[in-house]
C-alpha cells in the first residue's frame, strides 16, 4: 500500500511540544493544610522543592498520566484527582517549551500512608512554603485558589473528619483551608441554617478544652437541597 506523502509531510512539520502532568496533593492533618513535595533533581534546582510531576506518555490519556505519576512517586493508589488547570508559558521550563496539565486532591493525611519517600518526598505547609522550582509556586497559589473555592462550593471539609465531629473540628478544617480566622458565633450559625449537621446527642471526651457537641454530616439533606445551595461566604 503506498504511503500518504501528505500525511508524512504533516508529521515531519507538525510541532513537537512536550507535555507533562503535575499533581497538587493536599492533605489535612494537626489543624494545617499541606501539600506533598519532593526535592528537585536538577543541578540548578538543587535542594528546592517542587510538585510530583512526568512526562505524558506517547499513547496515554491525561488521566491516566496524572494517576501512574501519583503512584509511582508515593504508592498511593486511591486518591481521586481533578484536573485544575494547563499552564502552557512559553519560557516556564529552563530546557524549553513544555505544556502541563495539573491534577489536585484533598485527603486526611492519617488515611493514606506514604509508600515511597524518595527524592526526600513529604508533606509541607502550604502557607510555609516561599520558593519552588520552576513556575510550581504560582502553580501551587492557583490551585490553593481552586481549592478554598471548592471548599465553600461543595462538602469535601467533612470527608476530612471522623464521622462524628464536633463544630470545633469543622472549623478547624476550613480555617485551615481557608488561611483565616472564622468568628465561631458566625460559623456555627450558618451551619445551623443550612441544617446539614445532625446533633447525635454525644458529647467529646478525652479532649484538653472543654468538650463540646458531636455532629454528623447529613448527606440525604445535602443530596436534596444541592440544587439550591449557593456555597459558605465566608
Amino acid at each position: 500500500m503506498p504511503e500518504n506523502k501528505d500525511a508524512r509531510a504533516l508529521v515531519s512539520t507538525y510541532p513537537t511540544v512536550p507535555l507533562t502532568v503535575d499533581c497538587v496533593i493536599f492533605g489535612f492533618d494537626e489543624n494545617s493544610l499541606k501539600v506533598l513535595l519532593i526535592k528537585s533533581d536538577l543541578a540548578q534546582f538543587h535542594g528546592k522543592l517542587t510538585l510530583l510531576g512526568d512526562n505524558v506518555h506517547t499513547h496515554e490519556h491525561l488521566d491516566t498520566a496524572a494517576n501512574r505519576v501519583l503512584k509511582e512517586r508515593t504508592g498511593m493508589n486511591d486518591v481521586f484527582l481533578e484536573q485544575v488547570h494547563t499552564f502552557s508559558k512559553p519560557d516556564r521550563h529552563p530546557g524549553g517549551r513544555v505544556v502541563t496539565t495539573v491534577y489536585a486532591s484533598l485527603l486526611n493525611i492519617k488515611h493514606h500512608e506514604l509508600i515511597i519517600h524518595d527524592n526526600e518526598l513529604k508533606w509541607h505547609v502550604v502557607n510555609q512554603i516561599s520558593e519552588m522550582a520552576f513556575d510550581h509556586q504560582p502553580i501551587l497559589e492557583v490551585c490553593t485558589k481552586w481549592l478554598q473555592k471548592k471548599i465553600q462550593e461543595q462538602p469535601i471539609a467533612f470527608n476530612l473528619l471522623p464521622v462524628k465531629f464536633s463544630l470545633r473540628q469543622l472549623q478547624n478544617v476550613y480555617e485551615a483551608i481557608l488561611d483565616i480566622k472564622l468568628d465561631r458565633r458566625n460559623f456555627r450559625k450558618k451551619f445551623a441554617s443550612m441544617g446539614f449537621l445532625n446533633d447525635t446527642h454525644e458529647m467529646e471526651t478525652h479532649v484538653t478544652h472543654r468538650p463540646g457537641k458531636l455532629y454528623t454530616f447529613d448527606f440525604d439533606q445535602y443530596q436534596q437541597k444541592k440544587k439550591h445551595f449557593i456555597g459558605i461566604d465566608f
